[in-house]
């Protein structure tokens, strides 16, 4: 079965809990292997395929940014006869020279492909800030500032619904920035170093991608700066993860000095326009405020029903409750509001204490293979996330299938669009309805994971797993099997774990379907294929 690197996240995220592993506090990345990447296709038309969000960034925007901005983005490229670029491609041979074995395990270390790497580190980032911050002496919560990012608690607190839209952000941008990279790697058609200069050794798998702008300092780019955003505490090694990835580009031969500069540039652009996009979303709203978390206690008990209220103790204040009305990305928000399912049980209702009853049952009676199925999908504070999961799903099928850059980033970035509709819907859904868990309808079930901070219908495991598994069997059709059964299977962890009733799990699978069904119809429609 995939996804077996889940473990040992999972473990390495412990250790770093319980100060096992003393470097964690400097490592941001994940250390799965990546074979070397060696493309079955270059996409040569990439720069066609459709935007996913041309309010945001079209290929003919990026050009004009480009050309008309003042001082240009850069330049087209200096002739390779020149003595400039002859200069460049000496300082290349000088550098090959005097390799060391730091600088040769950086250039084996991107030879997977940029994609895959960056989307590594991410949810390596993910799992070190997701820690819900600890209360006052005072009961009270702090919440993480982003203007304060290395106060206690530490911005941000990477959730659930922050994740899905942190691996969206940054895998849209990447998505953006290559086809951008590659309308013009075609346009100028600059051959890289390797093949110009027979002294240049090549120390990456060689493919005849043209090198101006440079494709891996594109990406270093725009992934270091919507990752530097999104996770202002870790920008430190973000920034030297970038730098890595550019002097990997150089020392294996792949690019010159003025390649990976134009790269660098390329991608920074991109980065703006969704920073903009980030900025404007609706995410500084989506922690609320008293009156708010009051009101949705008071409506929810005005309609005769039992609200949520936190089983914590002193009680954490909502998470994100107005989430959902953060701007989606295939999705509307008449089509969110449309796509809402109908209501639970009555919390008073003879079907409700029907549910209440089936949970109490799993309770007591946990077999060894549930309590697996459990820890497996668990997915908590300290791990990269139901969201995180099924990019390390992903990734495998992306690494196996020999794609593209750029059509890498295609999938991450369908995937995590999907998911991160998949949390805007679903958390509407919770706090719409402010449905209460199990366990607090009944307090002696006892729970086989940690009670989520929010309400209970519907669960966030199985939409983000039926968004997931939606978009992934369109891109990978010959595994719909499998990924259908993981979604299941995540979806019903929840309800072995006493933690969701069945009409949570079984709803919410549908509504993630329906999500991605949205990602799919724009895929199905934006020219890759």
């Amino acid at each position: 079965m995939k996804n077996k690197n889940f473990y040992v996240i999972t473990l390495l995220t412990f250790a770093c809990i319980l100060g096992i592993v003393v470097s964690c506090d400097k490592e941001v990345e994940l250390s799965e292997s990546l074979t070397p990447l060696q493309p079955a296709s270059l996409d040569e038309d990439a720069a066609s395929w459709t935007s996913v969000d041309p309010s945001v960034i079209t290929t003919d925007k990026i050009i004009n940014i480009v050309e008309n901005s003042t001082p240009k983005v850069f330049n087209p490229p200096a002739d390779i006869a020149s003595d400039a670029y002859k200069a460049e491609l000496t300082a290349i041979k000088d550098a090959q020279s005097k390799l060391t074995k730091e600088q040769k395990d950086i250039i084996e270390y991107w030879s997977g492909g940029g994609v895959l790497r960056w989307n590594q580190i991410l949810r390596g980032l993910v799992a070190r800030f997701n820690l819900p911050p600890a209360p006052k002496a005072d009961g009270t919560y702090p919440a993480p500032d982003a203007e304060n990012p290395f106060a206690d608690p530490n911005f941000p607190f990477a959730n659930p619904p922050y994740a899905a839209r942190a691996y969206s952000y940054v895998s849209a941008a990447q998505y953006e920035a290559l086809k951008a990279a590659w309308h013009y790697i075609y346009q100028y058609n600059r051959p890289s170093p390797y093949e110009t200069d027979p002294g240049i050794q090549s120390l990456m798998p060689e493919t005849n991608l043209p090198s101006y702008p440079s494709s891996d300092a594109v990406l270093s780019g725009v992934s270091a700066e919507m990752l530097k955003l999104l996770f202002p505490a870790a920008v430190e090694e973000i920034t030297m993860k970038a730098a890595e990835q550019r002097n990997a580009a150089l020392w294996s031969g792949k690019a010159s000095s003025s390649d990976i500069a134009a790269g660098l540039a390329l991608g920074k652009s991109v980065a703006a326009l969704f920073v903009t996009r980030a900025r404007g979303d609706g995410m500084g709203a989506a922690i609320g405020n008293k009156a708010l978390w009051q009101s949705l206690e008071d409506g929810a008990k005005a309609k005769g029903e039992t609200p949520w209220i936190s089983l914590e103790t002193p009680k954490r204040p909502p998470m994100l409750p107005v989430f959902g009305k953060v701007k989606a990305w295939c999705m509307t928000p008449d089509q969110i509001t449309a796509g809402r399912p109908l209501p639970p049980p009555l919390t008073s209702s003879a079907e409700m204490q029907k549910e209440v009853d089936e949970v109490k049952w799993y309770s007591d009676n946990l077999t060894r293979e549930r309590l697996a199925i459990i820890h497996k999908w668990a997915d908590g504070a300290g791990t990269y996330t139901p969201p995180g999961h099924w990019n390390d799903i992903a990734a495998e099928y992306i690494r196996d299938a020999n794609y593209s850059e750029v059509r890498a980033a295609r999938a991450f970035a369908l995937l995590n669009m999907a998911l991160h509709d998949a949390a805007v819907c679903c958390w509407e859904t919770k706090f719409y309805y402010f449905n209460p868990r199990p366990s607090q309808m009944n307090a002696s079930i006892k729970t086989g994971t940690g009670v989520p901070n929010f309400p209970a219908f519907t669960s966030g495991h199985s939409t983000f797993s039926g968004s997931g598994a939606t978009v992934l069997s369109y891109l990978f059709p010959e595994a719909t099997d499998y990924f259908e059964a993981e979604a299941n299977e995540a979806s019903a962890s929840r309800l072995y774990a006493g933690i969701h009733y069945r009409s949570d799990v079984e709803v919410g699978l549908e509504q993630g379907k329906n999500v991605g069904g949205f990602t799919v119809a724009f895929a199905q429609t934006d020219g890759a294929d």
